[in-house]
Parts: structure tokens; C-alpha cells; sequence
């Protein structure tokens, strides 16, 4: 079976000298994007409005240093699921990538190539070309792995020197020649290489021992990125923030009588993290009918049709404070999790509500999972 052509939409944020990219299957008009940047959203959805394109895919390279993403509001937006390196940590992506897993778009297929070295979790995603049509080369979307004559730098963010030459040499200069690479970033107007030409040229690594190139990474002295102190965390939750009143998402909200309040994408990355247990109070048919979080613990506070207390709710809640850790505890909305956690704290347990619940507050026709929640944010769930 032949692959198919791609089309690649390439675009330029002038401020943080970033690229992003837009690849769609001509033939369904499905589309992915590529490491898309806040500032730009509005001109993104413009494009994809008037290519008519259905937007089923927006992906990160990493946790970017210099620009803050757009994929959280993409995913509300269009209704995009959002994919990150498994190793970088973004809580909130939909999915977590891991080395050669698959992105489906229409008829073509991305390939997630892990390549550390700009940092731990770093991933390149590469498309295959075809000998047997006229546009015959693949196509590599390295992020800041491989650049145009150069390479992401490698002093911060768990970056690795030793790790950018394994991951240049011995996985993307593996590539065919004729390969084209479009870089994440560059900063003298060059648009697309190749992989064939990057291995020869590239003066950052070509002909270069490992031991060299990481005598000329180390000394690079580079200075710090100006937002990196905003971005990373920002970026660490798909770009959603709460802007209002300057409230991040990872900032834990006090309460009188339990823990405090989280987001669910602290909640997401304090499980991630091992720090936490995810505690779903909602009832049984609740998770059977709407859906439910693969990683949380069922345990209803209430159960229908009656809705009274469940009389095995306290020994369940202290068997899983078992495990030493915090309890996080989520309900529809953020109502009954309030409770709960009041319960748990008078146990004596570190208990924390995490806010707007599974599918969030009802809109003004009275329908959730459209405003807040839990799913509405793009954190992984399933349907039975």
C-alpha cells in the first residue's frame, strides 16, 4: 500500500522565531498541528477555516522555553485532542506519547520519535514518504532537535549533550537523505533542509566526535530564555491558565475545612507525579452512563437512585490513605467532592476538591461537559 501525500502549512511567529506547522491529508481534509503558539491562535483558526480542514490533532515537540502553546484552547476550540511527549510531563495532554506510537490523520500516519537531548522527553515526529509518487520525500518535524545547521541547546530543562548527539546521529541522520526536516525554530529566515544535507553540513555535529560536540554545547553560554519562567508552566498545562485575577493552574486555592482546591490539571500532574490518588466519589452509574478517569479509585460518597451517604464510604477512603499519599476528589461539578473531602479531612486525611468536577457547571441550556470539568479541559477519560 502506497503512502499518501501530505500537505505541509508552515508558519512563523516572528516574536519567539518559532514555526509551526499545519499537516493535512489532501484527500479527508484532516489536519494536525504542530507546536502551535498563543499569540497566533486567532491566525490558525483562520487558516484552518479557509482550507476547511477538521483540525484532529495538535501535538508538542516538548515543554517549550520561549513561547507559551495554544492546545488547550485549540482542543476547546475545534474539539483538537492533544498529544505530548510522555517524558516531558504535560499533565493535561490527551494523550501521552511514547517512542514510536502513531498519529492517525485522515490516510497519513506520524511517527512519534523520541529524541532527547533540548530536553529528557524531546520527540521529532516523522512521516514517510513514498519512492513511488513524484513528491517521493518524507517529512521530519524535528521541533528544537534538529535545527537548520545547528541543534537545540542542551544546558537546561533536562537537557543532555550526550543525549542531542545519540538522538542526531543515530536516529534522525538514520532517516533517507531525501528526507525534508522543518526545524521548530529558526533565526535567519531559512525555511526547510534535509536530512541528507543537515548530516553532511550541519556544523554543530557533522564530522564532529561525541566528545567535541559537547565541548561546543557547553560552551555556547547562551543566555537564559526570556519567558522560560512563564512558558514551562504555562506549558505545562496545555497553555490553559487562569489569566483572571492571575491565578495559575498549579496553585493550590485554600479552604476552610480540608486541604485546598486544585485545577484538574494539578490534580492530573500530582497523580502523574505519584504524589496523589484520584478518588472518584460520583456514583457507579454515573461512571458507567458518562464516563470515567482510568487512573481513579472508585469510591461513591453518594448513591442513586436514593442518593444517601454510602455507609462504606469512610473504611474505603482510609484504606486508600493507605498508600501515604494525598487524596484528590472528584465529583460531576465540584459540589459533592466538597463534601467529601470535609469528611476526609475530619479522618484525618489530606483531602483536596478538585474544582469544576468531572463534566463541570451546567451552560444556559442546562448541558454540561461545555463549561469546565474535567473533560472538557482535555484530560484523559473513557467511555465503558
Amino acid at each position: 500500500m502506497s503512502a499518501p501525500v501530505a500537505t505541509v502549512i508552515q508558519l512563523f511567529d516572528l516574536a519567539s522565531s518559532t514555526y509551526t506547522y499545519i499537516v493535512v491529508d489532501p484527500h479527508s481534509h484532516e489536519a494536525v498541528i504542530i507546536d502551535p503558539v498563543e499569540e497566533q491562535i486567532e491566525r490558525d483558526l483562520k487558516v484552518i477555516q479557509e482550507h476547511a480542514l477538521q483540525l484532529k490533532w495538535s501535538l508538542e515537540t516538548h515543554a517549550h522555553a520561549d513561547h507559551i502553546t495554544s492546545a488547550g484552547r485549540l482542543a476547546e476550540h475545534l474539539g483538537a485532542r492533544t498529544a505530548a511527549p510522555e517524558g516531558c510531563h504535560i499533565g493535561t495532554a490527551a494523550v501521552q506519547l511514547v517512542d514510536g506510537q502513531s498519529i492517525e490523520v485522515g490516510a497519513l500516519r506520524l511517527t512519534a520519535l523520541h529524541t532527547p537531548g533540548h530536553t529528557a522527553g524531546s520527540m521529532c515526529f516523522y512521516l514517510q514518504g513514498d519512492p513511488t509518487k513524484a513528491d517521493a520525500a518524507g517529512h521530519l518535524f524535528s521541533g528544537d532537535t534538529l535545527l537548520i545547521n545547528g541543534c537545540g541547546r542542551t544546558d537546561f530543562q533536562s537537557g543532555s549533550a550526550q543525549d542531542m548527539f545519540h538522538s542526531l546521529t543515530q536516529t534522525l541522520f538514520k532517516l533517507p537523505d531525501e528526507t525534508r526536516v522543518w526545524p521548530g525554530h529558526d533565526y535567519r529566515g531559512q525555511t526547510h533542509s534535509t536530512i541528507g544535507h543537515e548530516r553532511q553540513h550541519n556544523t554543530r555535529v557533522a564530522g564532529q566526535t561525541q566528545a567535541q560536540f559537547a565541548k561546543t554545547m557547553t560552551n555556547l553560554n547562551l543566555p537564559k530564555p526570556r519567558r522560560i519562567d512563564q512558558a514551562v508552566p504555562a506549558n505545562l498545562t496545555s497553555g490553559l491558565r487562569h489569566d483572571a485575577g492571575g491565578q495559575d493552574l498549579l496553585t493550590v486555592q485554600a479552604a476552610a475545612d480540608y486541604a485546598g482546591d486544585v485545577s484538574p490539571e494539578l490534580a492530573w500532574s500530582w497523580v502523574q507525579s505519584g504524589q496523589a490518588l484520584l478518588v472518584d466519589v460520583r456514583s457507579d452509574a454515573e461512571r458507567a452512563w458518562v464516563g470515567f478517569v482510568p487512573e481513579a479509585k472508585p469510591l461513591a460518597w453518594k448513591q442513586w437512585p436514593a442518593m444517601e451517604v454510602n455507609p462504606d464510604f469512610d473504611t474505603g477512603l482510609q484504606a486508600l490513605a493507605l498508600e501515604g499519599k494525598k487524596l484528590l476528589l472528584l465529583c460531576r461539578s465540584g459540589v459533592r467532592s466538597i463534601a467529601a473531602a470535609k469528611r476526609a479531612t475530619e479522618l484525618g486525611l489530606e483531602a483536596y476538591n478538585i474544582l469544576e468536577g468531572f463534566e463541570g457547571d451546567p451552560n444556559a441550556q442546562a448541558h454540561r461537559g461545555l463549561v469546565g470539568g474535567w473533560r472538557k479541559r482535555g484530560l484523559p477519560w473513557r467511555q465503558n
